[in-house]
């Protein structure tokens, strides 16, 4: 459907919306998309605001033929989130908790409440939400609900589908009607209805009364005792009430419509039974083994134990983690090199009582002399060991080349006596297929996800695709197990449903169907009358590769559109700022999926994949989706498959800039060093100017920056004159290494005071530092999309390196956006590639120098003061993303009495040119005022504020009015 087709289809519709509907090629190709490996374009995307604007959506889908994919935060893995109708995205508006009850221990929310956030919310009451799944800190009730998420707890407190208590949703007709707990009498009295609900309810009553179809079910139905089953619609579950049996469980609707994917009825409002808070106190017993086989057959006997959760990781996660930096933290407790490792965690209410269940089941799993190692780990190291295994889903995607581990099997439950066997069959099974499958996760619950290794570009592995997951599906009949254990039955696994709950069952459930929704509106495709698994792939098979010719090195990547397609879309980019993490700013800001880094990867890939242009850069929609992208790195470093988005910004904007020119406040950015090397010449003129407000409130309106923002002040002399004209270096002392400090274009013009603090501490702590006459860094003309400009300045500085740079004699910078283009993108551009790795082996931010020098007994407390100080020190993006904030703190803690605290902040909100920019300035203010501007505005009078990043210290100031002070300030002024 053509742009202008489009708009006159929709045109009354988006009149009638209190909500947003877009239908640009942007929005449809971001949402085209989930965490599956599925794709498929939609007509349009609403952000319903109200129940009348769901309402209008589906009065519109059954008037127009079209239909209603409902969607929270897209990480569904099966399919469950694509369409070719309007995907309808409640996590902009429906957020809302609702009501909580403390007595009954219950809560009411809107569907696009996020899991965690909703723990965060319940904790001052004792109460918290069970089910937890490795996606909690962006996953949405709504989709919990939809999917019947379980999680690493379900072995002890149920899947999402126990928890449901009433949903108020909107039916196929547009009638609200609410579900919840019915007695027989009202039951009996829906039935006397005249309208869809009475309907639905007659459906269901005369399918499921017949003894002989209970039979059937009970007979083809997953286990009973597998509580983690998707297996279609639960049919199962509802014959287990007094309406169908002599049980006294009263009949609930919730729970059919949970696990249900959005294609019987649109939730507004969810009711949910809560717990109380676990124990506090808690051990988990990392048991290691050097075969799969010997893990799971330790399963049964710690399964014996009480335990709060039982996960497992096999060697490929745990390889895959030694190469991502978040995760390598995280890895610590890992001894040797064990093919599967058995997480057990133990709770109970004092350390007493659970050292002692610890010891009871160290010593069951000792006596079957399976594991070769079973540390215990406590506190912090637990929360560690948890992230590790959550990270298993993304790092997933981390595989480099068109080989991917694709999500199709990995998602099969069996009851627990069987798991050991299964799993046998299973390798058999695999090794057959010349495939190395992965396993992990819910060992406790008898559901690990498995994957096959495949190339979905290519036919003879798509046919793959479809053989392994058809020989599966007969492996897990023959266990009576689920196909589905959590991840639910999308498009991926719903066309064996047939097979996995037997065809009479299944025309049950497309009886339902029809009841619910007879105009098949709602969510198509998926649990019935079903898409092939096969078909709708991300990518065309057997497509010839575009050739795309990028100016940055993507040959790690195997070119940039691999780059791009490692995103596998499982949403950690959606994480909020409370749980911690940079990444991704811009979301944070906006709550737009346009805004995370997701979209930027998937809106890259579909461009440069299908477009017909020359420069297949050369789109306005590609501009829009980088726009708030603030480079900061942090996807480098906390996107589990690593999708470095700011590679792929700078290489767009030097791409897009070829075809469409370069703006005068791109150049005045990307030259500031420039100017200001023409301005330090008359530098007492050039801040009067730029201090006078009428002169800087023209500047900023012919160069479209924020009014708001201030300019910074040059020094009064470059650090490169003062050095100079200047002798520092003591040759009274002998010194202990000799060092080369980058003089950064930020440091040389602008916090000169911090370059010479920088050399009165290392020469009075006996190093020899020299200054070189190099290039600037190049971070401004990378920042802005001026590549060959990059380029330039960065072959000369390799070269002005390659023979002074060594172990002996590293590189100290003190800008972290400086000096880490050392150890970033000069890796990407220069021609000396040798040269160029080895200066960033042995390059360092200053705190990181001296942390090392600390450690080697160089460098002692003794040397500085003993007066009592707090500090609280916000560390700057590419530290964080390429380094860490350890060795600020290290630093800032050298002095005795130095109480140091690091605010858990993410992005700053400035990232150089960007917050200056006019239209980026709310933005920009918007993620400070995330964590970084209230921490600072907590702090007394008495604390120092501390920040490493030029660009922090500015919005620092701008923002709560407050100087932060550099980390090597502080310790040249605590020097005795």
């Amino acid at each position: 459907m053509e742009l202008l087709q489009t708009a006159l289809f929709f045109k009354d519709l988006k009149n009638q919306l209190d909500g947003d509907l877009l239908y640009d090629n942007l929005t449809k190709a971001i949402y085209a998309t989930d965490a599956s490996v599925y794709r498929k374009l939609p007509q349009a995307v609403a952000f319903p605001k109200t129940t009348q604007d769901i309402k209008n959506l589906i009065t519109f889908a059954v008037k127009n033929k079209t239909s209603i994919i409902p969607r929270t935060a897209g990480t569904s893995l099966a399919g469950q989130c694509v369409g070719e109708g309007i995907v309808v995205d409640v996590s902009r508006y429906f957020t809302k908790i609702l009501n909580i009850n403390e007595k009954d221990k219950t809560v009411t929310v809107q569907p696009g409440v996020v899991r965690d956030e909703l723990n965060n919310f319940l904790k001052p009451f004792g109460l918290f939400f069970g089910p937890n799944t490795s996606t909690s800190n962006r996953c949405m009730i709504g989709g919990m609900v939809g999917n019947n998420s379980s999680g690493t707890t379900s072995i002890q407190y149920g899947v999402t589908r126990d928890k449901v208590l009433e949903l108020k949703t909107i039916l196929s007709d547009s009638s609200e009607v609410v579900f919840g707990d019915l007695t027989k009498d009202d039951f009996q009295q829906k039935l006397t209805l005249k309208t869809l609900e009475g309907t639905i309810y007659n459906t269901i009553y005369n399918e499921l009364l017949p003894k002989s179809v209970q039979n059937e079910i009970l007979e083809q139905f997953p286990k009973p005792e597998i509580h983690r089953r998707n297996t279609g619609y639960a049919i199962d579950e509802l014959i287990k009430t007094e309406i169908f049996s002599d049980s006294s469980e009263r009949f609930n609707m919730c729970k059919l419509l949970s696990g249900s994917e959005g294609t019987l009825a649109f939730t507004t409002e969810i009711t949910l039974q809560l717990n109380v808070l676990p124990p506090k106190e808690s051990l988990m017993i990392a048991s290691h083994f050097k075969t799969i086989q010997d893990c799971l057959n330790a399963v049964e006997t710690v399964m014996q134990h009480d335990l709060h959760t039982c996960e497992m990781m096999d060697k490929t996660i745990l390889d895959l983690t030694k190469y991502n930096k978040t995760q390598q933290e995280n890895r610590q407790f890992i001894e040797g090199d064990p093919q599967a490792i058995l997480m057990c965690e133990i709770k109970g209410e004092n350390e007493e009582e659970v050292q002692l269940h610890a010891n009871r089941l160290i010593k069951d799993i000792e006596s079957l002399e399976l594991s070769y190692a079973n540390p215990i780990l406590k506190a912090n190291d637990i929360e560690k060991a948890i992230e590790l295994r959550k990270a298993g889903l993304g790092l997933l995607g981390n595989i480099i080349g068109d080989k991917k581990t694709a999500a199709c099997i990995e998602d099969t439950a069996v009851a627990l006596p069987d798991l050991a066997n299964y799993i046998i069959e299973f390798t058999k099974l695999m090794t057959s297929f010349k495939q190395e499958a992965v396993y992990y996760a819910h060992a406790g619950a008898g559901e690990l996800h498995l994957r096959p290794i495949l190339n979905l570009k290519k036919k003879e592995d798509v046919v793959l695709f479809r053989k392994i997951t058809t020989d599966v599906a007969h492996l897990v009949k023959k266990y009576k197990g689920s196909m589905s254990g959590e991840h639910g039955d999308g498009i991926v696994r719903a066309e064996f449903i047939p097979l996995m709950i037997g065809e009479a069952n299944y025309q049950i459930l497309k009886h339902i169907k029809t009841a619910f929704d007879p105009k098949n509106i709602l969510n198509p495709g998926k649990i019935v009358n079903t898409f092939p698994m096969d078909k709708n792939l991300r990518y065309v098979t057997d497509r010839k590769e575009p050739e795309i010719e990028t100016f940055l090195d993507f040959t790690e990547s195997l070119g940039i559109l691999r780059e791009a397609e490692k995103c596998n879309g499982s949403g950690d980019c959606r994480k909020l700022p409370e749980f911690g993490g940079t990444m991704c700013p811009s979301y944070r800001a906006t709550r737009d999926e346009k805004d995370t880094t997701r979209a930027r990867a998937n809106a890259l890939r579909e461009f440069l994949t299908n477009s017909e242009k020359k420069n297949k850069f050369n789109h306005h929609e590609l501009k829009e989706v980088f726009d708030l992208c603030l480079s900061c790195k942090a996807c480098a470093s906390e996107c589990p498959s690593s999708v470095d988005v700011a590679s792929l910004k700078a290489e767009f904007q030097y791409q897009y800039h070829k075809e469409n020119g370069i703006s005068l406040r791109t150049k005045l950015f990307a030259y500031n060093n420039q100017l200001n090397r023409l301005g330090s010449k008359f530098p007492s003129f050039t801040n009067v100017m730029f201090s006078n407000s009428i002169i800087t409130s023209l500047l900023k309106k012919s160069f479209g920056i924020a009014p708001k923002r201030t300019l910074p002040l040059l020094s009064i002399k470059s650090l490169s004159k003062i050095h100079q004209t200047t002798l520092y270096q003591n040759y009274n002392k002998i010194n202990i290494k000799t060092i080369y400090l980058f003089n950064d274009e930020f440091t040389n013009y602008l916090d000169t005071q911090i370059g010479l603090d920088a050399l009165v501490l290392l020469q009075t702590l006996n190093y020899k530092v020299i200054i070189l006459n190099h290039e600037e860094s190049g971070r401004a003309f990378l920042s802005n999309g001026l590549l060959k400009q990059a380029k330039e300045v960065a072959n000369k500085n390799i070269s002005v390196f390659k023979d002074k740079i060594t172990v002996e004699t590293p590189l100290i910078g003190i800008e972290p956006s400086a000096i880490f283009t050392f150890k970033d993108e000069y890796l990407k551009l220069v021609d000396d590639k040798e040269s160029a790795k080895r200066i960033a082996e042995n390059t360092f931010l200053i705190e990181e120098f001296i942390q090392q020098e600390i450690v080697l007994g160089n460098i002692k407390p003794e040397q500085f003061t003993k007066e009592t100080k707090s500090i609280n020190f916000h560390g700057h993006c590419h530290q964080k993303a390429l380094s860490n904030q350890k060795s600020s703190f290290d630093v800032l803690n050298l002095p005795k009495n130095y109480n140091v605290t690091i605010i858990p902040s993410g992005c700053c909100g400035m990232a150089g040119s960007f917050g200056y920019e006019k239209e980026h300035y709310e933005v920009s203010m918007k993620i400070g005022e995330q964590t970084l501007f209230p921490a600072i505005r907590k702090t007394n009078e008495d604390t120092i504020i501390s920040a490493n990043g030029t660009s922090c210290r500015h919005q620092i100031k701008d923002g709560t009015q407050k100087v932060a002070k550099h980390p090597i300030t502080i310790l040249k002024e605590a020097l005795i």
